[in-house]
């Protein structure tokens, strides 16, 4: 993975130019990317010398740029959320940074997996459809795939009227016991693969993610929800996902929390769960964001273990002011 770090004064393009830098070095070549940056990162101010004065930042600008340095087959999933966690290049363990204000972001850069698919997919509602067409589902590998593990969701634009009923329609299909859905509301998606750039007219409202397919895959997640407000409990939940037994080792951890946690919620003591979350696992890096609304719920999926009893009523799966801890282990293969 690639981060970039600037909670102090913000540093032009440095997600960009810590890209760059790294990509440099990898020898293996990407096949699907997920970077994920602040508002700040895409449209903030840069300085134009030869006018002597600051710019406002294009975040397409940001995003081409961005996609520049990756090969042109690479799938590519960008987000611009208002906060980001992220672990520090260098090591996976790390200390991970809850940044919710300055410039940050992220890019994590999976290359081809044996045993393991990843694909990115987009719906965008349909204003002239209420009903969404659930034959897309099969279309984007969502349904009838009996590999899948792990659904990562993503809504933008949810201040639009009808989104939030459009992601019920998308995520209440994929609520199933054998699938790991994690997820939140982002400000907005810069990026979905190299053919397919800003496609969608701005102030579309939709969906995009990353579905997670193999066998050998393993993965859980819990819910912290308002209740968990200081360190023994925000550990107490952190304890329950370290019940799921993922291996460590080829593992990711992601945290979506709302924009009404972090320090705030905390009464001002910050780094709260990003600094639970690596007290129980040393050394997994952890990603994420700080977004306004998350999905998720307890669950696990590791062969036929669940983290609790199933039951026939489905999970809520949208929330709000909660914090959404997630594990995919990626199998042991080098």
């Amino acid at each position: 993975w690639v981060s970039a770090l600037e909670p102090g004064p913000a540093e032009n393009h440095a997600l960009v130019r810590a890209l760059a830098r790294e990509l440099e070095k990898v020898h293996v070549l990407p096949q699907t990317v997920l970077y994920i940056a602040d508002a700040e990162t895409f449209s903030g101010h840069e300085e134009c010398h030869e006018q002597k004065k600051a710019r406002k930042r294009n975040s397409k600008e940001t995003a081409l740029a961005l996609e520049k340095l990756l090969p042109k087959r690479c799938q590519v999933l960008g987000l611009v959320t208002p906060g980001i966690v992220v672990t520090p290049m260098g090591s996976s363990s790390n200390q991970p940074q809850e940044i919710e204000e300055g410039e940050a972001g992220f890019a994590l850069l999976f290359p081809k997996i044996d045993g393991v698919k990843i694909h990115t997919f987009h719906f965008s509602k349909d204003v002239k459809n209420r009903v969404f067409d659930e034959s897309k589902f099969a279309e984007a590998g969502l349904k009838n795939n009996p590999d899948l593990r792990v659904v990562l969701l993503f809504g933008y634009n949810s201040w639009k009227t009808g989104a939030t009923r459009f992601l019920h329609q998308i995520v209440n299909p994929l609520n199933e016991k054998s699938i790991i859905l994690a997820g939140g509301q982002v400000e907005s998606f810069t990026s979905l693969t190299s053919e397919n750039h800003y496609a969608q007219p701005g102030d579309a409202c939709g969906v995009v993610g990353l579905a997670f397919s193999g066998a050998q895959i393993q993965s859980a997640t819990v819910l912290l929800d308002q209740d968990v407000a200081d360190e023994r409990t925000a550990e107490a939940a952190m304890q329950r996902l370290k019940a799921a037994n993922i291996p460590e080792h080829n593992t990711i951890g992601f945290m979506f929390a709302c924009v009404g946690r972090g320090y705030r919620h905390y009464k001002t003591k910050r780094n709260m769960e990003a600094d639970a979350f690596r007290k129980f696992f040393p050394n997994v890096p952890l990603f994420g964001f700080f977004g306004h609304g998350e999905i998720g719920c307890d669950r696990i999926v590791t062969g036929n273990f669940v983290l609790r009893e199933c039951n026939d009523i489905k999970d809520d799966l949208l929330h709000g002011y909660t914090t959404v801890m997630t594990l995919i282990h990626l199998g042991s293969t080098k």
